[in-house]
Parts: C-alpha cells; sequence; structure tokens
C-alpha cells in the first residue's frame, strides 16, 4: 500500500508544504476521530473537483466503525462525493443530507474543508477534505460526555477548516498521547474548568487533588499541586498559553509520587479564543518502571566501569611480573597474556559508556590494531588499514571477537614480517568487515611471508591460533578459514552468526 505522500504527490499538484500539513494532520487526527465518534477520511481532488481519492484514514476508539474495509486508495466521483465537492468548492463544513448506507451500516456523512495558512497568518486554498462518518447503528445516550465530546469536535473541526488545527509538533515528540480516552478537560476562556471526563478526574485525584475539578481554575491549581514549584509554575503557563492561541509542547505534574502528563491545545473557532482543550494520562507506573530502568542501565554501566578498572589492574600486575622474569619464554607468556586481558578491558570501557548491552565496535578494532602494530620489532614498520565497518555488537559477541582479531592481529606482525639480520618487515595488515543475511564477514589479511609449508589449518599453530578456534567455533558459533594468501602473506576469514542464541 502507497504512504499518504506516495498517493498524494502520484494524483495531485499539491506543493510539499500542503503535504507535509496533511501529515500534520493524519499524525494528530486521532483525537478529533475519538471526540466525534466517528471514522475520519482523508480526501483529495483528482482530475477536477468531482473525482476525489482517500488518501489516509484514522478509526474511532470511542465508537464502531463505519468501515469494516480499508479505505485508502480508493477514487469515488459522482454524486457519491456531492458532499466533498461543496466543502472543497465553498470551503465550508458540510453536515447537510440524510443518513446513507455501507452495506448494513447506516452513517452520517459530514465533509470539513483542510487548509494551510499562509506566511501572513492567513487562511490558503483548501488542499484536501475531511470525511467524518458515523456510525448510526449504535443508539447512544446524550450523556455529559458525550455532548462535551461532540461540542469540543466541532470547535477543532472548524479550526481545521480556519487552518488553525493541527498545531505544529514540538521537536522531540514522535506522538499524540494523551488520547481523548486518556482524560479530557474543557476550559472557558478564562480558564476555569467547564467539564472533566472521569479519568481526568481520577488522574488529579492521584496528584492530591480530592475536590471536583469543574469551577476550578485549572492552570493555578497545578501550580498548586506541583511537588516542584518551578516546575508547577511552568506546567501553569502552559495552560495559559493555551488559552492565549498557543499549543504548548507536552509537560508533566508530579505530586505526592504520582505523575500526570498533560497536553493543552487552544479552542480558535473561526478565529475566537473560546478556552482550551486539556487532555490528561496517569503515567505513574510508566514512569516508575523507566526510573527503575535507568537505574537498572546505571547499575550495569558501573558494574562494566569495575571490571574494566580489575582487568586494568590484572594487566599491569602482569607488566610489573613480565619485568620481574628472566626466563624469554615466561616474559612472552606474560607480555601476551596483558594484551589479552587490555583486549577485554576495552570492551567492558565502552559498555561503561553505552545505555545497552552493545558497542560500537570499530573504534574498539581502531585500538587493537594500533596496539598489535605497536608489539612488532622497532624495527619493523607494519601499517595497520580498516576496511568497511562492523556496525554495532552485543557485548556477547563483542568480547570474545575482540580476542580473536588480537590473536591474529598480534601473529600477522611477529610471525609475518619478523626481523632479520637486525632489518625488520615492511608491509600491511588489512581488517575487513562486512553484513551479508544477519551474519558477519571479517578478513584480516596481510602480505607477510606466510604460512610455513608444513601448516596445518585445523591444527597447527601455538596457543595464540587455538584460542582463535575455540572463540570462534565455541563461544561465536561461527567459522574460521585460515589459509595462506594468494601471491604471498596470510588470509583468515570468520564468519559469525548475528542471530541471538
Amino acid at each position: 500500500m502507497s504512504t499518504l505522500r506516495d498517493l498524494v504527490e502520484e494524483h495531485t499538484s499539491l506543493q510539499p508544504a500542503d503535504i507535509d500539513h496533511l501529515h500534520r494532520l493524519a499524525g494528530d487526527w486521532q483525537l478529533l476521530s475519538d471526540l466525534s465518534f466517528a471514522d475520519l477520511l482523508l480526501w483529495v481532488p483528482t482530475g477536477g473537483h468531482d473525482t476525489f481519492l482517500c488518501v489516509a484514514q484514522v478509526r474511532p476508539t470511542t465508537a464502531p466503525t463505519a468501515y469494516q474495509d480499508d479505505q485508502v486508495g480508493r477514487t469515488v466521483g459522482g454524486p457519491e462525493v456531492a458532499h466533498l465537492t461543496i466543502a472543497y468548492q465553498q470551503g465550508r463544513i458540510w453536515r447537510e443530507g440524510d443518513p446513507v448506507w455501507y452495506g448494513d451500516v447506516p452513517a452520517r456523512h459530514e465533509a470539513i474543508p483542510v487548509r494551510l495558512r499562509d506566511e501572513e497568518g492567513e487562511p490558503g486554498e483548501v488542499i484536501g477534505v475531511i470525511g467524518r462518518d458515523t456510525n448510526l447503528s449504535t443508539a447512544r445516550t446524550p450523556s455529559q460526555l458525550e455532548l462535551n465530546y461532540l461540542t469540543t469536535a466541532d470547535d477543532l473541526a472548524q479550526m481545521m477548516a480556519d487552518g488553525t488545527f493541527p498545531p505544529a509538533r514540538h521537536r522531540g515528540e514522535t506522538t499524540s498521547a494523551p488520547r481523548v480516552g486518556d482524560g479530557l478537560i474543557r476550559l472557558d476562556a478564562s480558564g476555569k474548568v467547564t467539564y472533566a471526563s472521569p479519568n481526568a478526574q481520577s488522574a488529579f485525584r492521584r496528584l492530591g487533588f480530592a475536590s471536583h475539578l469543574v469551577g476550578e481554575d485549572l492552570a493555578a491549581l497545578a501550580a498548586r499541586l506541583a511537588d516542584d514549584p518551578l516546575e508547577g509554575t511552568d506546567a501553569s503557563a502552559r495552560i495559559l498559553a493555551s488559552l492565549g492561541g498557543e499549543a504548548p509542547s507536552r509537560k508533566e505534574i508530579e505530586a505526592r509520587g504520582a505523575t500526570v502528563l498533560t497536553r493543552a491545545l487552544p479552542l480558535m473557532p473561526a478565529g475566537v479564543p473560546i478556552g482550551a482543550l486539556v487532555l490528561v494520562r496517569d503515567v505513574t507506573e510508566v514512569r516508575l518502571r523507566d526510573r527503575a530502568l535507568v537505574t537498572k542501565d546505571a547499575t550495569i554501566r558501573e558494574i562494566h566501569h569495575r571490571v574494566k578498572n580489575n582487568l586494568q589492574t590484572v594487566a599491569a600486575l602482569l607488566r610489573l611480573q613480565a619485568r620481574r622474569v628472566e626466563v624469554p619464554a615466561a616474559k612472552t607468556a606474560l607480555e601476551e597474556s596483558v594484551r589479552r586481558v587490555a583486549s577485554i578491558a576495552l570492551v567492558h570501557e565502552t559498555l561503561s559508556m553505552s545505555n545497552d548491552e552493545a558497542v560500537e565496535f570499530d573504534g574498539i578494532v581502531d585500538r587493537v590494531a594500533s596496539a598489535a602494530a605497536e608489539v612488532g620489532t622497532t624495527a619493523s614498520s607494519v601499517a595497520m588499514r580498516r576496511v568497511g565497518t562492523f556496525g554495532v555488537l552485543p557485548a556477547e559477541i563483542a568480547t570474545s571477537l575482540v580476542m580473536v582479531l588480537n590473536e591474529l592481529l598480534i601473529n600477522a606482525v611477529e610471525h609475518g614480517f619478523p626481523e632479520i639480520d637486525g632489518v625488520g618487515g615492511v608491509g600491511e595488515v588489512v581488517v575487513s568487515a562486512r553484513r551479508h543475511r544477519k551474519e558477519l564477514h571479517v578478513t584480516v589479511v596481510d602480505d607477510g611471508k606466510g604460512l610455513p609449508a608444513e601448516f596445518d589449518p585445523e591444527k597447527g599453530g601455538k596457543l595464540g591460533l587455538q584460542i582463535v578456534r575455540a572463540l570462534v567455533t565455541g563461544e561465536l558459533r561461527g567459522t574460521i578459514d585460515l589459509r595462506a594468501g594468494e601471491e604471498r602473506g596470510t588470509h583468515a576469514e570468520i564468519v559469525v552468526p548475528l542471530t541471538k542464541r
């Protein structure tokens, strides 16, 4: 199914700013649908003003839908769209007409023109029409809640026709929460509450307000309830801003251990400020879980930090021991152990600065490669180069893979470019990485002297290569192919699955 933008660009000549406005509308119109107890369909004219294409649809969460089938992509014309044509050409909300039938579902038609205000703030041309279609099969009692919902919906519909709804979305706000069912408060022009839904009343009870909200000055009440006076003043200012025609960003109010998310929207049908709509949602449990996760993440990062410190301490002790050992073989073994411990510490250092159990692996590889180049003989000149990107890897893969690469790079430097008669080797080691079909393919290639003629890739090698095979086939559940290069040098290829264990 094509997206709203695809359909509009293909079938209309609307400008990018118009399309962006329709996108913003489709991101915020669930509010109008729920208040209206009706389906909303966004229609744009194609090939004149007597044929319309449906480019978006939303169903109400407060009432049964009028359409069981998806209407997006449907093109209609003739008498069936007379109401859309009138709204489009005359630029007014159409509410006349008798109910129509969709199969065995009776529905009431309405049409709302959609405008975008120009740079001077004046209403522009009609760029689309909202069809508001209500399922009439279920008899409804005109309760106080329903009457307030419908009244507010009509105000927002007029603002849509005026080009003042929906408001611009604030940076960082990606959802339209809270929604109508979470809690709704309607304010008059002076900021007094004229209606509060049961859920809104319950949300403010969690904040410590036990009386009825109707008749209260909501801005003053928010400032009085908040635990933090500065936060309360900010919440109050946003409610007052909505009464002045602004659409401030969402704000959380915290009091008595409870947290309520608020969103204030101005009500300005025909450009006249008549009050505001305040949506509220009790997010206490959500914030408690968020804080628990933050605490858990901080604890995990602290653990990684301490592990890193402990590993560095171990490496330092081994380094001191290596300086005191006079047996060359023992000294070499201790130095190799220092490098292995240090490579693991690199992963834990990165994890201690990450918000999850994953690391950006390219930086770790670059540091390991730089350290490996330094362990060669002083007379050698071996360049290290990385091609491609490893990307973000989970900690369980990164810890084993960094040890594997450390061993391969050390072997390439030490054995591929040995010092001969006091003259060091010169060459290059290239580490390549690419992802393919949920697998990570890694190659380590050098242009050194290559493998001995009698080398057995399955059994040969010292402790370093034995560690490599054990980690790749065991911990990483992958494969390793170690062979001589086509012309010279050594070629090691590792394939590691990236799927969860």
